[in-house]
């Protein structure tokens, strides 16, 4: 009834990674590893914290969020990149816009869960005394169902705001998933409501978010630059190394994509940073985790013993 009502178009045009036929067999292998790689290194992050009691800490239990975010982003992205890597990609309407909505649910979140992470490091390492108070399982569950939550309000605005915007003649979406700005680009109605949200969101998600982990890591390197011996330091910036190559991960993405001017389009800008967030990163996010926390390491070498010394 949506597409009925709202729009002239019926199916969207995704367009391909590339028309070399020879390139799409190479893209289709690749992403297909990613899709495999990011769901059995997520899973495995997911089941070595369920089943090691000593892991049921707030740090674990914001990487458990984290890891099901990743699910959720490949599988909502890379399955239907294979399928149109194969067949003409094309998309309905309501498979688009539902992409839409789960993109904009998961990216939101993941921006919200990324300052959450950087708060429980700052009181792990700035304020270790009043941990176990700051960072009780209410607290914790708070938090992590705010980022759920808070996300899950602005994707049911700007994505019910989408499902009133008018689609007509040109239907060609210049990347290879649906999101709200690429889609929005092809509404020949009033879209100015639409054009504020996506600015507020923006603001909110991005540049304040981004503020507020920046803040916790300042806090974070002034307080171990006090430290006075090396093996305190070396200890205290451990313990958030791994989350700091996350968040470097994330957000030089989005800097590349907004910020920094490129020779190619904007367009081809914003196809990059999606294949880093919605395939690389999900991938690289359980090996960062596993190749720098200890922890973790004998976790999953409970799990496999492919990861016991």
């Amino acid at each position: 009834m949506a597409a009925t009502n709202h729009t002239a178009v019926v199916e969207f045009l995704l367009q391909g990674l590339s028309d070399n036929p020879r390139l799409q067999g190479v893209f289709s292998a690749l992403f297909l590893l990613l899709y495999l790689t990011a769901l059995a290194g997520n899973s495995l992050i997911l089941m070595a914290i369920y089943l090691n009691p000593g892991l049921h800490t707030p740090m674990y239990f914001f990487l458990t969020n984290l890891a099901i975010l990743d699910i959720v982003c490949t599988s909502t992205v890379l399955p239907k990149l294979l399928e149109n890597l194969m067949v003409k990609g094309t998309i309905s309407y309501r498979a688009c816009m539902t992409q839409t909505f789960f993109m904009t649910w998961i990216l939101g979140a993941e921006l919200l869960l990324l300052p959450v992470m950087a708060y429980d490091r700052y009181v792990a390492v700035c304020q270790p005394l009043h941990y176990h108070t700051l960072m009780s399982r209410p607290h914790c569950a708070l938090l992590a169902g705010s980022v759920w939550a808070i996300s899950g309000v602005n994707t049911c605005v700007q994505t019910g705001l989408m499902t009133h915007v008018t689609f007509c003649g040109n239907n060609q979406i210049h990347t290879f998933l649906c999101e709200v700005p690429t889609v929005l680009l092809l509404a020949c109605g009033p879209k100015n409501l639409n054009n504020i949200m996506i600015f507020t969101a923006d603001g909110f998600f991005g540049v304040f978010n981004f503020l507020l982990t920046m803040l916790s890591y300042a806090f974070i390197i002034a307080s171990i630059l006090r430290i006075r011996s090396a093996e305190g330091k070396r200890r205290a910036f451990s313990t958030c190394s791994s989350h700091l190559l996350v968040v470097c991960l994330y957000y030089s993405t989005l800097i590349y994509t907004y910020f920094l001017p490129g020779s190619t389009s904007s367009m081809e800008n914003n196809k990059v940073a999606a294949i880093i967030y919605t395939a690389v990163s999900p991938t690289l996010n359980p090996l960062i985790y596993t190749l720098r926390n200890k922890d973790v390491k004998v976790a999953l070498g409970r799990v496999l013993p492919t990861f016991r010394k």
